[in-house]
């Protein structure tokens, strides 16, 4: 369960009660948080800008007390962190040949590792730092001493942990993160990972939300994780006021972030994930393409390695890992994805029955969550064409172990929704085939086989593409991205095959919540959203085997495990390419504790399930060994829209798989585990 050694490192940002001009106190105060920080595991630590002293101190920069103040502080915060694992980054000016520096000490056990000057140092308005300071380019010397030692200088320093792989950090100080180009830009294409930014930023009325914006766009830019800590409490007043912003972001996500104004010291921490930022950067070949462009620019860049030692933490993730990556917890964010999945089908369904010229579609309506969705999408789309919803022609085809409600919802539905809808029996055409094959159902056994469930859904498939001919319509898809992840439909002729699937890269889990949102919506009449209501409170089930002697009928999940687990070992694995262990761990992360995160407003009170590490990991095998199984039925899917940036699984999309791949790498490296 270590956080390391599934492929995150903690980080924090820390905003100490600043003292004015002592940089005594305030070195004091950086220590605690310092130590504060060791304790729960940090391995990175950034402080505000200029933060021993005060951003704020104006002429006292050029009062020589005061430098040499600073320097006895950072000598104090150096010794301090010997022994812990913490990479501290502290501000405080420093005298280097000729010129005065707004500078980021980056230390590390009772060391300094280098010592970074500011780039760009503004000059407007408020500010006046061109009166105190010189810029980094303006540096002649790439060397400092500091406390007898030489480190390097520079804005050009990358500092990299031989010990995590994939840890590469980068500092820069306040405008350097506001300038068009940052120089964390160039160190994030030649390999930094993890960005830090120390801060002065006085606050003013909006600028919360755009620091916001900068720090979760600079880390979706440059697929990296992003430390922004600006100057609190305790700075000058006389002009200005200053609210503690501290962000921690990773790859446009906010991770943490901490209480504007407070008045009290403050250390936020987040745990980042080196591995999503690798595999991003490794499937962005325009980003390596840009490396290419400047290859001679980031090939001058100074690397400085170091160790943490021991990372044994065994901790709880401080990150949320929402239990349904495809669905957003929020309410509001949530009622829009619907939306947008909404119109993406709905689009997709139009274009194709525009360029084709054909005005009418064949669906077959089960009464189910999948074939619900569809015929509300080809409601909607032929609302928006102006086409007549009769145009629609929804067939229900009861088979051996269709259940009465099922069918009474099916008509229901057809019904208050204007379509064309009619029943077709499939019974007599499905014992005629099973009576040619011989099989022991025609000879009166109770043989409930693969073959018996296959020759129903094939049959009802074989209907509707007739249909179809017959009626000059196409055949609208109803299987979703969960069931084509696990292979659960029938190769060919049956429920895997249509003219045109909305449905096929939408995740089950999300379908059911496409569908609540449908029924909030008030598009609907009383009647449709009283018979939607029933389908999301009935069980999944593909009602292909009768019902046993105790009455319990067939469950899907019963059968193929939970959705909710599959769907979110499927977006993990397919998403980000994580090994099984680091699934498994997320899995248990995500699912072992209800009350750990913003999901409980997305599960019915009798749903709100919680798995544990063997339930977690005997699903996770199954879907490894269906997922990989069932590629060839992938391959020939037919056409349908991408709907999340989760992915597709076309073969014309976002994913090429052999068909004749083995599970067993992935299997075995479950079983060994992320220490292996």
């Amino acid at each position: 369960m270590s956080v390391y050694a599934n492929g995150f490192v903690r980080v924090a940002g820390a905003v100490p009660v600043l003292t004015i001009a002592e940089p005594t106190v305030n070195a004091h105060r950086t220590v605690e948080l310092v130590r504060q920080a060791a304790d729960e595991g940090a391995c990175l630590v950034v402080f505000p800008e200029l933060g021993l002293c005060g951003y704020s101190v104006d002429d006292l920069f050029h009062q020589d007390a005061l430098i040499d103040s600073c320097r006895e502080a950072l000598t104090e915060v150096v010794a301090a962190t010997t022994g812990l694992r913490p990479v501290v980054c502290v501000g405080l000016p420093m005298i280097v040949g000729d010129g005065l520096y707004n500078c980021a000490a980056v230390i590390h056990d009772g060391a300094v590792l280098g010592v970074v000057p500011k780039s760009y140092l503004p000059n407007y308005r408020e500010f006046y730092e061109q009166r105190f300071f010189s810029a980094a380019r303006d540096a002649v010397p790439t060397t400092v001493t500091v406390d007898g030692h030489e480190v390097p200088f520079g804005s050009d320093l990358i500092f990299e942990a031989g010990d995590v792989p994939g840890f590469a950090l980068h500092v820069e100080i306040c405008e350097d993160g506001w300038v068009a180009i940052p120089p964390s830009t160039w160190a994030a294409l030649a390999g930094a990972t993890v960005l830090a930014n120390l801060s002065g930023s006085p606050v003013t009325v909006g600028k919360e939300t755009y620091r916001r914006n900068l720090c979760t766009g600079h880390s979706a830019r440059t697929i990296s994780a992003h430390v922004y800590v600006a100057a609190g409490y305790g700075e000058s007043t006389t002009d200005l006021a200053w609210d503690g912003d501290a962000l921690i972001t990773e790859n446009g996500s906010l991770l943490a972030r901490s209480e504007q104004f407070a008045t009290r010291d403050q250390i936020i921490s987040a745990d980042i994930d080196l591995d999503r930022l690798r595999q991003e950067r490794m499937r962005m070949i325009s980003l390596r393409d840009q490396v290419g462009d400047h290859s001679d620019r980031l090939k001058s860049l100074r690397r400085i390695t170091f160790d943490f030692g021991a990372l044994t933490d065994d901790d709880m993730l401080r990150r949320i890992v929402p239990r349904f990556p495809y669905v957003p917890a929020d309410s509001v964010d949530r009622d829009e994805r619907c939306a947008e999945v909404r119109s993406i089908q709905v689009q997709g369904l139009a274009q194709r029955l525009r360029s084709t010229g054909i005005e009418k579609i064949v669906i077959g309506v089960s009464g189910g969550l999948d074939s619900t969705l569809a015929l509300l999408v080809a409601v909607d789309t032929f609302d928006r064409l102006g086409l007549p919803r009769s145009n629609i022609l929804g067939y229900t085809m009861p088979g051996f172990a269709t259940g009465d409600q099922t069918l009474r919802r099916s008509h229901v539905l057809m019904n208050s929704l204007g379509v064309s809808g009619k029943e077709i029996d499939i019974r007599p055409s499905c014992e005629q085939m099973l009576a040619d094959l011989d099989h022991p159902y025609a000879r009166g056994e109770k043989v409930y086989d693969v073959t018996f469930e296959n020759v129903q859904a094939g049959e009802r498939t074989s209907h509707l593409f007739r249909l179809a001919n017959h009626n000059g319509a196409i055949v609208l898809g109803t299987g979703d991205l969960s069931e084509l992840a696990l292979g659960w439909c029938t190769y060919g002729v049956g429920d895997q095959m249509s003219h045109y699937n909305v449905n096929g890269s939408v995740p089950k889990t999300l379908i059911q919540h496409l569908i609540r949102w449908m029924i909030t919506s008030g598009h609907h009449s009383d009647e449709t959203t009283d018979v939607l209501t029933e389908i999301l409170g009935d069980i999944i089930s593909p009602e292909l085997v009768p019902a046993g002697d105790d009455g319990k009928i067939q469950s899907t999940e019963d059968t193929v495990g939970p959705y909710e687990l599959h769907d979110f070992f499927l977006y993990h694995i397919t998403r980000f390419g994580y090994r099984p262990s680091k699934v498994s761990y997320l899995a248990r992360q995500a699912w072992g504790d209800r009350s750990r995160g913003p999901w409980s407003d997305l599960l019915a009170e009798d749903k709100r399930n919680e798995y544990d590490t063997a339930t977690i990991d005997h699903w996770l095998g199954v879907f490894l060994k269906r997922f990989m199984g069932n590629q060839f039925k992938r391959t020939a899917m037919p056409n349908g829209p991408k709907i999340g940036s989760g992915g597709s699984l076309s073969p014309r999309g976002d994913w090429r798989s052999p068909s004749d791949a083995s599970a067993r790498v992935w299997l075995d490296e479950l079983m060994r585990g992320p220490s292996a």
